[in-house]
């Protein structure tokens, strides 16, 4: 009985915190057998679904672009119209060579106008989104870090559903710890450029 005890004791242990046999070779090619490594995952996908920091910063950025898809549609609908109307007074005869060719100058100078204004709202959300996943990334690189000093893990990788990693046993998964962590630690849930991004929304 108290052998069934114990045996019932180690399976759970070993349960608890999966290790692993890793080898390696060294320089003389002979083959080194380190037990006990200890490895866990971060499910990405599941981390973007539910780190509130990840999300609350996702909605931003989409409203943003509806913002800015709106004010360029405006644009270049006020520009058409205007070379539509310009169309019609031609065709009608009441305008004349020299403010048809004024009028259709000031045209292509706003058509321009709108293609660098295009080029450039887009050119500052793109640079916006890289900053944002940098930051994410520092965030979960940082507070694994912090995480890891009790855990003593040797690697912590990331998986997602369509990377390289084709299987990952879910008794490994910490995933969920690093959410509740990361949405507790306010100290990174603070956007470093939140000014930047509600000014150009």
């Amino acid at each position: 009985l108290i052998g069934v005890f114990v045996l019932f004791g180690l399976h759970f242990s070993q349960k608890k915190k999966p290790t692993h046999s890793l080898s390696r070779k060294d320089s003389t090619g002979k083959v080194i057998t380190v037990s006990g490594g200890k490895i866990a995952y971060v499910d990405i996908d599941t981390l973007e679904s539910n780190y509130d920091y990840f999300k609350t910063k996702k909605a931003e950025f989409e409203v943003r672009q509806k913002n800015i898809d709106a004010e360029l549609e405006k644009l270049a609908s006020s520009l058409e119209n205007d070379y539509v109307g310009l169309q019609k007074q031609a065709q009608a005869g009441t305008l004349s060579q020299s403010d048809g060719e004024a009028a259709q100058k000031k045209l292509l100078q706003r058509q321009q106008e709108l293609e660098l204004k295009r080029q450039t709202l887009g050119a500052k959300f793109l640079k916006d989104q890289e900053a944002f996943n940098k930051e994410i990334h520092d965030n979960l690189h940082n507070y694994i870090e912090k995480y890891n000093v009790e855990m003593g893990y040797d690697y912590i990788l990331s998986y997602s559903k369509d990377g390289s990693i084709l299987f990952a046993n879910k008794e490994l998964d910490i995933t969920q710890e690093i959410i509740e962590g990361m949405n507790k630690d306010k100290t990174m849930n603070t956007s470093k450029s939140s000014n930047d991004t509600k000014s150009n929304n």
